[in-house]
């Protein structure tokens, strides 16, 4: 398969078949990763639970996995939420072609929301096997998913934007380019002004955070080669 295309008869028949086995609490969304980030769901069933439809934009979780920043990206039975506050039990599940290419996702959320404040009785349902929570980001549109991005850089940085050091600006950027940030159509010119920076400096500080992180990796293998024995 090279692409959604190829199989979307198909997948597009699972997509409606996974959502009608488990009703109206779970969406199940098919995503091409071929094209713009802005426009990769082409089909979507119950998608009342993250108001999200066709045409829509995939989540951060997608863009961490075409920047590189995560090689596996498959993830299983997770927990989410929403941005009103619904929670979702999740899977995530990356296609690939025979280049190795990822081209396409398929992602199941349930809402869990009723069933965790439900009986006591209920909760070996609710709770089996989870994993971690996720920070996942359900948008409509890539300009607030950018915007969740940003935010969630600042809070790793703890400091705001006025009483930010060289370093913290520097920290934030490679923060952001891990999590796929300036894969967004102009994402570079509106970090630049939030962190009101030109996009001159935005490469200049990109180009020295990389340069100290192949450093960093550098001090971290060279301690393990000195211990060798002759």
């Amino acid at each position: 398969m090279e692409s959604i295309r190829d199989e979307f008869d198909f997948l597009s028949v699972l997509v409606k078949g996974i959502a009608a086995q488990f009703g109206e609490n779970c969406e199940v969304v098919l995503h091409d990763l071929t094209g713009s980030y802005e426009s990769t769901i082409v089909a979507i069933e119950n998608g009342h639970i993250t108001g999200r439809k066709v045409g829509d934009p995939g989540t951060n979780l997608g863009l961490e996995l075409l920047r590189g920043s995560q090689v596996d990206g498959n993830r299983f039975n997770y927990v989410t939420q929403t941005k009103d506050g619904r929670m979702l039990r999740s899977t995530s599940m990356y296609m690939k072609n025979a280049e190795g290419r990822t081209v396409g996702a398929l992602c199941i959320n349930f809402d869990i929301t009723d069933l965790m404040v439900a009986e006591r009785t209920l909760h070996s349902l609710t709770a089996a096997n989870l994993q971690p929570e996720v920070k996942e980001s359900f948008v409509s549109n890539v300009s607030d998913l950018l915007d969740a991005l940003i935010q969630e850089a600042q809070e790793d940085v703890g400091r705001p934007v006025a009483l930010m050091t060289k370093e913290d600006k520097m920290r934030m950027i490679a923060l952001l380019d891990r999590k796929g940030a300036f894969l967004i159509k102009k994402g570079g010119e509106k970090i630049c002004a939030y962190l009101n920076i030109s996009k001159y400096t935005l490469y200049n500080y990109l180009e020295e955070a990389k340069l100290e992180a192949k450093l960093e990796a550098k001090a971290e293998i060279k301690p393990a080669e000195d211990t060798k024995e002759d």
